[in-house]
């Protein structure tokens, strides 16, 4: 089984000493089949902290606000039909549609 560790870099030697290994694509410390955890228990991830290797929520980071665009095509349960601007055909664009139109 692997456990994935918080290890500071200030750390990493004595962590590889212990049998720790890097995982350069996902850049975490890992251990792998270790009956005894207990050399790693300071590195240990905390109980609500995935141990698949996820990246690391950023506390100071601004909250995402989400944006809606007219055109933006939306699937699924929250699909929602855009109301029609005028009369033409759907594939075509003309000056009242214009700015709902997805392309020109």
């Amino acid at each position: 089984m692997r456990v994935n560790l918080k290890v500071p870099f200030a750390e990493k030697d004595e962590a590889k000493k212990l049998g720790a290994r890097w995982d350069a694509a996902r850049k975490i410390w890992y251990v792998e089949n270790k009956p005894d955890m207990a050399p790693f228990a300071r590195w240990a991830p905390s109980p609500h902290e995935s141990s698949a290797g996820t990246e690391p929520v950023h506390k100071s980071a601004a909250p995402v606000k989400k944006q809606q665009a007219a055109s933006m095509v939306i699937v699924g349960s929250a699909y929602v039909e855009q109301a029609r601007v005028c009369d033409c055909l759907p594939w075509e664009v003309c000056e009242r549609c214009e700015p709902t139109a997805l392309s020109r």
